[in-house]
C-alpha cells in the first residue's frame, strides 16, 4: 500500500467573518465555523485518500475564543491517524484581528473521514509515513481518542436500542 507524508495534504485556508455570518451581537455563527472546519478537514482527507471521503464524526467542539465581524479566521488542517479506510484531522482555527493585529487560538477540532468508492463503499487509503517526533505523538494520542470514539459509538448505540424497547418500538418519543 502507498505511502504519503503529512505535509502532502496539510492546509491552510483563511476567511474574514461577514455580516452574513454573524448573529445578533457581531459574533460569528459557531455552525458557520463548523462549516469551514469540515471543509477544510475534508479537503485534507481527500488529498490523503485520493478518493471521496464522508465525515464520520468530529469530537466535541469548544470556541475558546470570541470571533467577531470584520475578524480574519485561519484554518490549519493536517492528518494525525490513518486507519484503513479512516482518517483522523485536526483543524486549529486562529483569529486574527487586522486593525488591532491581535492573534488568538479559537479552537481545535478532530475529524474522522471514511474514504469511499462512487457507491460509498469504504476504501483503503494510503499508509501515513510519520517523518517527525511531533508527528509519532500526534498519531499516538489520536490512536487514543479512535478507541474512545469506538466505545462512545457502541455505546450510543446500545442505549438507543434500549430506549426503542422502552417505547414499543417506535423510533421516536414523540411521534
Amino acid at each position: 500500500m502507498k505511502e504519503k507524508t503529512v505535509k502532502e495534504s496539510y492546509t491552510i485556508t483563511t476567511h474574514v467573518v461577514l455580516p452574513r455570518d454573524a448573529g445578533t451581537w457581531g459574533q460569528l455563527y459557531g455552525g458557520k465555523l463548523m462549516d469551514w472546519i469540515d471543509q477544510i478537514g475534508a479537503m485534507v482527507a481527500a488529498k490523503h485518500a485520493e478518493s471521496k471521503v464522508v465525515t464520520a464524526s468530529i469530537d466535541s467542539l469548544h470556541f475558546l475564543s470570541p470571533i467577531r465581524v470584520g475578524d480574519l479566521v485561519t484554518l490549519h488542517a493536517w492528518i494525525n491517524y490513518v486507519g484503513r479506510t479512516s482518517m483522523e484531522v485536526e483543524v486549529h482555527v486562529e483569529v486574527d484581528n487586522p486593525i488591532t493585529k491581535q492573534k488568538v487560538h479559537a479552537c481545535t477540532a478532530y475529524l474522522t473521514y471514511v474514504a469511499v468508492d462512487d457507491k460509498g463503499r469504504p476504501v483503503e487509503v494510503p499508509r501515513l509515513r510519520l517523518e517527525t517526533e511531533e508527528e509519532k505523538r500526534r498519531f499516538e494520542e489520536a490512536k487514543k481518542r479512535r478507541e474512545e470514539r469506538i466505545r462512545m459509538k457502541k455505546e450510543l448505540i446500545e442505549t438507543w436500542e434500549k430506549a426503542k424497547e422502552k417505547m414499543g418500538g417506535n423510533k421516536y418519543l414523540y411521534g
